[in-house]
């Protein structure tokens, strides 16, 4: 398969489709973690459909002294993966095809939700990205366009402005692709020395612990739902401590569980990265419900998100992990 490069969404839309389309949306320096994403576009897709990969650097998602001008632009090395991975077009547009009057007037609002943790720390960037990935959407017209799950907030957003709004595309996330050493896969990385990059293991250190102390949690939860229901049975039991093990594990959950306990188990080794040289610094750390991101309480069921962002030297790096409460063995 040769991939082809088109600079123009004219070029695009006079290509023949015979099946689906499906879009990766990039801003280049492409990674293993992008190849998932597109293999994956490449599997639903199909054979009789069409794998676009878009190369764009977005300058209204980026705020005021962030990294613009020091993003990697490898087009070339770009290319050669995505054509690996197996996509048919490469969209690499100006930014005068995207934002062809300048900068745009209209914008997309990202609302609340938009405000809330990397929203806070980069003031202005989720209506960057929303607005950005709403003309792509309209320049590159898919039938499907995958994200991956490490930019969570992002995912939400736009999953959150396309039901809203009423685009008629079907939205896919992919799980994080993380290195061998944990660390999440991202254009960022390379930015780090191997001193830094050390420091940076935290954040996936901090959330594997954090899932782990959720697991436990969990387990604990079930153990005390097996509290037999009957007195007979219970009288029965005790002899063996079975009915005392279950309390006791009932106390335990309840005193030591919840979102405040998994973001502590994570909040130590944040701060023991801390004290690490180079060091790391926090911007936050949060357990989530990934419908709006606001923060989950004791009693919540379902999905959230632990998520964390923080910076090492010059770089600033996201993570997150999913967690299942509610329904023991669902963690992720």
């Amino acid at each position: 398969m040769t991939t082809t490069l088109l600079r123009t969404a004219g070029e695009l839309h006079a290509r023949a489709r015979t099946g689906r389309r499906a879009v990766v949306m990039t801003m280049g320096a492409l990674h293993e973690g992008h190849a998932t994403l597109i293999r994956a576009a490449r599997r639903i897709a199909g054979p009789e459909g069409e794998v676009v990969v878009t190369v764009f650097v977005n300058p209204l998602q980026f705020g005021q002294g962030e990294d613009l001008d020091r993003y990697p632009r490898t087009l070339d090395a770009d290319l050669k993966l995505a054509e690996q991975s197996g996509a048919d077009v490469v969209f690499a547009p100006s930014v005068e095809e995207v934002y062809p009057g300048g900068a745009p007037q209209v914008r997309v609002s990202a609302g609340p939700m938009g405000e809330r943790l990397e929203g806070a720390a980069r003031p202005g960037h989720f209506d960057g990205m929303l607005t950005v990935v709403a003309k792509l959407l309209h320049l590159t017209r898919p039938d499907i366009a995958l994200y991956g799950q490490k930019d969570a907030q992002q995912l939400a957003l736009i999953r959150r402005m396309v039901r809203d709004l009423n685009f008629g595309v079907e939205i896919v996330g992919v799980p994080t692709v993380r290195e061998e050493d944990g660390l999440a896969l991202s254009s960022r990385n390379r930015y780090l020395s191997p001193a830094e990059r050390r420091t940076a293991l935290a954040l996936s250190a901090a959330l594997f612990a954090g899932r782990d102390r959720h697991a436990a949690q969990e387990a604990l939860r079930a153990r005390a739902r097996e509290v037999p229901s009957s007195r007979a049975r219970a009288e029965a039991l005790s002899a063996l401590g079975e009915s005392r093990a279950a309390a006791d594990a009932h106390a335990v959950a309840t005193a030591a569980g919840g979102p405040a306990a998994i973001k502590a188990a994570a909040r130590q080794v944040l701060d023991e990265a801390a004290r690490l040289d180079p060091p790391l610094t926090l911007d936050y750390l949060a357990l989530v419900d990934p419908a709006d991101f606001t923060g989950i309480g004791d009693d919540f069921t379902g999905e959230a998100v632990l998520a964390v962002a923080a910076r090492v030297g010059s770089t600033r790096l996201i993570d997150n992990i999913p967690l299942t409460f509610g329904t023991f063995g669902a963690a992720s």
